[in-house]
């Protein structure tokens, strides 16, 4: 089980985690011997778009695909929101019980 002691407080800021996202993927292109401008070549991502996510961690989602993908980090896009995997019918009708709902009660 996670411990609260686990997270940092950035670990929740769009923000932070925008930039740090932006770091590892400079740190991995350092790593990796590729310029900015080869992996625009490389991606079909423009060479602004990259300068922009390396400095102010902004970029659209499909940039940051195709970054991952020449960057071979794109197995992580698809671990992002697993599905749950059943491995009996008994489960998933366990869960389906577990899961029944009540509305809030208005105040």
């Amino acid at each position: 089980m996670m411990n609260i002691n686990d997270f940092i407080i950035d670990d929740f800021n769009p923000s932070s985690l925008a930039e740090k996202i932006a770091s590892r993927m400079k740190a991995k292109r350092i790593i990796l011997n590729i310029t900015q401008m080869a992996l625009a070549s490389r991606s079909g991502v423009s060479l602004g778009s990259i300068k922009r996510f390396e400095s102010k961690h902004q970029i659209s989602l499909q940039s940051l695909i195709k970054l991952s993908i020449v960057l071979d980090a794109s197995l992580e896009f698809q671990q992002l929101f697993p599905v749950d995997q059943y491995t009996s019918i008994a489960e998933v009708l366990k869960l389906r019980e577990q899961r029944t709902r009540s509305r809030a009660r208005r105040a």
